[in-house]
């Protein structure tokens, strides 16, 4: 079982790794869900002993992307290449929700040669099937989504039916070392998505004059360990891609 950890710091990166994930997914500002990391982290990350995935998200909010918003985009995904990152994690969405081919395709090219996850722009699409075939034309091998629910946990169903169409499906979503095997036996997944974060306790002065949005987090080195070892202890289920 592969464990993806996502983090937005050093100290976060040091955690996933010393508690044994398999890959990360390096972004900033993950109280927002996830935007693209800083050149320093990027280097930082690169140095690390297993396969970072960069986050290209420009702003928080939908994934309706601007001609602006798509060529830096293009500019990130080149630095993490520089950076020496294995992959990048993308997403572009249209108005109505389908993902956007065109600007998916640009992306695609741009990384020619890294690894590939598609974020969960997914889980806003009106029909999933086509969103899997997009996937698979354009070479995009992995989908990290909740099966379009809050967690991957009340999205299991939708995650079971996402499975053997041709493209790897990473549960991401409120996982847990208690939920995580309940969530396998589910789907059939070999990959699994989590923060293994805790509430931060910073000084309230910080969320007081804006430097620190509220529903800050930091990744526990205790709770990848607790989720690896859970991970572990599961057998082998049949492949989800």
């Amino acid at each position: 079982m592969i464990l993806e950890v996502c983090v937005d710091d050093a100290g976060g990166l040091a955690a996933a790794i010393e508690g044994g994930a398999d890959r990360i997914e390096l972004c900033a500002a993950l109280a927002l869900g996830g935007l693209t990391p800083p050149p320093g982290l990027m280097a930082l990350a690169a140095r690390a002993p297993i396969p970072v995935m960069a986050m290209i998200r420009p702003r928080a909010g939908g994934f309706v992307w601007s001609a602006q918003d798509g060529r830096q985009m293009r500019d990130d995904i080149a630095a993490a290449r520089a950076a020496g990152l294995s992959g990048v994690v993308i997403g572009a969405s249209l108005a109505d929700g389908r993902l956007d081919a065109d600007l998916l395709a640009e992306l695609v090219a741009e990384a020619r040669g890294m690894d590939l996850t598609l974020h969960r722009a997914i889980d806003l699409v009106p029909d999933r099937d086509a969103a899997l075939g997009l996937c698979r034309a354009l070479g995009i091998g992995r989908v990290l989504t909740s099966g379009g629910a809050r967690t991957a946990a009340e999205g299991a169903r939708a995650l079971a039916a996402m499975a053997g169409q041709g493209v790897t499906i990473m549960p991401g979503g409120g996982i847990a070392a208690d939920t995580a095997a309940a969530l396998v036996r589910a789907t059939g997944a070999r990959e699994i998505h989590a923060s293994c974060s805790v509430p931060a306790t910073p000084d309230a002065r910080l969320t007081a004059f804006g430097f620190l949005p509220p529903g800050q987090r930091h990744t526990d080195v205790d709770k990848v360990r607790a989720l690896r070892q859970a991970l572990d202890h599961i057998g082998a289920g049949p492949p989800s891609g």
